[in-house]
Formats: C-alpha cells, sequence, structure tokens
C-alpha cells in the first residue's frame, strides 16, 4: 500500500470517528436533522432490538422525535473503542462499544446499558454516512426514583436470557 493510500485510510477512519461522534451528541442534544444526515439517504438497515428495526433514516428519526424529543427525557451516549476497517474506497465496517445512562424525569428513572454497535458505513458523495448499524445490549440496569433514592428496578444481561 502506498504512502498516499496508508494517508487516505487513516483519513477516512478520522471522518468516520468524528461521524460516529456526531450522532452521538446529535442524539443526546436531539438535533435531529443531524442525526438524519449521518445516515445515507434512501434504503439502510437501523436494527435497534427492542427499540425498533428501521429500513430507512426517516423512520428512525419520526420515532426518536416522538419518544425522545420531549423535555422529560435526557440521554447520554458515550461511545468508545471504536475498532473501524476500511475494506475500500468506498465501504468501512466498524464495531464500538457503548455506555448509555438516561434520565426519565417524568416516571422518575435512571437507565444504563451497555452495548455494542456493528456498523458498515458507505463514502457519498457528502462524505461518510452509516449504512447498516446493529445495537446489541450486553447489560440493562433500571432503577426508580423513591423519596430522592435510587431503587433497582430490573438488572440483567439480555444475552444470559437468551441462552437460559
Amino acid at each position: 500500500m502506498s504512502l498516499e493510500q496508508r494517508i487516505q485510510v487513516l483519513e477516512d477512519i478520522e471522518a468516520i470517528k468524528k461521524l460516529k461522534a456526531r450522532y452521538f451528541h446529535a442524539c443526546d442534544r436531539k438535533h435531529v436533522d443531524v442525526i438524519r444526515e449521518c445516515f445515507v439517504e434512501g434504503d439502510c438497515v437501523i436494527d435497534y432490538g427492542a427499540v425498533g428495526v428501521f429500513k430507512n433514516r426517516e423512520d428512525l428519526i419520526e420515532l426518536f422525535t416522538k419518544q425522545a424529543c420531549v423535555d422529560s427525557i435526557i440521554d447520554m451516549h458515550h461511545g468508545q473503542n471504536p475498532q473501524i476497517t476500511v475494506m475500500n474506497e468506498t465501504v468501512a465496517v466498524a464495531a464500538w462499544d457503548l455506555y448509555f445512562f438516561q434520565i426519565n424525569t417524568e416516571h422518575n428513572t435512571l437507565t444504563q446499558l451497555g452495548g455494542f454497535y456493528e456498523d458498515k458505513f458507505k463514502k457519498t458523495d457528502e462524505g461518510w454516512r452509516i449504512e447498516e448499524t446493529k445495537f446489541n445490549v450486553t447489560s440493562t440496569l433500571v432503577s426508580q426514583l423513591e423519596d430522592g433514592l435510587p431503587k433497582v428496578v430490573a438488572a440483567m444481561n439480555p444475552q444470559l436470557i437468551e441462552l437460559s
């Protein structure tokens, strides 16, 4: 691989990292237009398990707007440990770990999720975009706030539940 090609791969990896960070930030700030721009136009695969499976970005945006773009929901996405492989000039795949924390002031709940993303990216005229994404939950902790103190409602590892 030439020096130019190696530099291009490094630039592509950095662009993909910035894209995923922009996506997490937009989710936390409820910037739906930015979320939309993180995905390819037209057909794509967005598999968020219990949240839903979507075949295009507009269906995800519709659900996100209804469920997350409310004052009572405070989300925090902490993506880490990106493992990105540039397959060729227009395709890359990646895995990311995620720690997710949500405060719901309407229901007085705290939710913590651990898991990982499996993504496929496509380079478009507008830059890298998410073409396929799947989020896999590895742990869940839900607490109910009672008299200002958290009480655990559910603590589970969905992978162990599926095995039993």
